[in-house]
């Protein structure tokens, strides 16, 4: 199996400076822009066979242009989400800071502000990836539309580390990661590459 797990584009929240998480945001120009190319390299890279996306407004219309290259519908899950920031989606990070400090001890099972815990992130990241490996054929090709702290939890799902672990990766707009599991080999999980921008580099 095959996974393109693929950041969405340049989001309006990015040029106001404010926290998205589940801010609802669309995305700008410039990220339908980033959208389109990312999806003609795709589209030269991989049949892909299946594609799911985040509910959220950034994450689906980027989706919508890899659907619109590749004649595949949308899947959306909203367990492919970002973070659920709570009180503070919206808000400037120094409006963060003053009306919602962060707490001076955070354990994984840990929940303010009317957000998720890390504990109840990384299970939601298990529950998407679970679904999507065992839920489609061993040789299917799946594009993947999330975002930044949600790849991060697939990607720490994928690896099968503990859920307090601090290694991550870093996704641009538009990021792709290619992921693949051998099943002639055991079932092994190989990271192919991560956050390749080459599509943008026509922009």
């Amino acid at each position: 199996m095959d996974l393109l797990v693929i950041r969405h584009g340049q989001s309006e929240a990015d040029i106001l400076n404010v926290i998205e998480g589940r801010a609802d945001f669309n995305l700008t120009e410039l990220g339908q822009k980033q959208a389109s190319l990312m999806a003609d390299w795709v589209q030269g890279y991989m049949k892909i066979d299946k594609l799911f996306s985040s509910s959220l407004k950034r994450a689906k219309q980027t989706a919508v242009q890899l659907s619109k290259t590749t004649n595949v519908p949308v899947e959306e899950m909203d367990d492919l989400m970002e973070w659920k920031n709570g009180l503070i989606a919206g808000l400037s990070l120094k409006e963060a800071d003053e009306k919602y400090p962060a707490p001076k001890i955070k354990h994984p099972h840990t929940a303010v502000y009317e957000q998720e815990s890390n504990i109840e992130f990384r299970a939601r990241a298990e529950i998407a990836l679970s679904k999507i490996i065992n839920e489609n054929p061993p040789d299917s090709k799946i594009a993947i539309i999330s975002h930044g702290g949600m790849i991060n939890r697939l990607f720490q799902t994928f690896l099968m580390l503990p859920v307090n672990s601090d290694i991550g990766i870093y996704s641009g707009d538009t990021g792709i990661h290619h992921w693949k599991i051998d099943n002639r080999n055991f079932n092994v999980r190989r990271v192919v590459f991560t956050n390749s921008l080459l599509h943008l580099k026509k922009q």
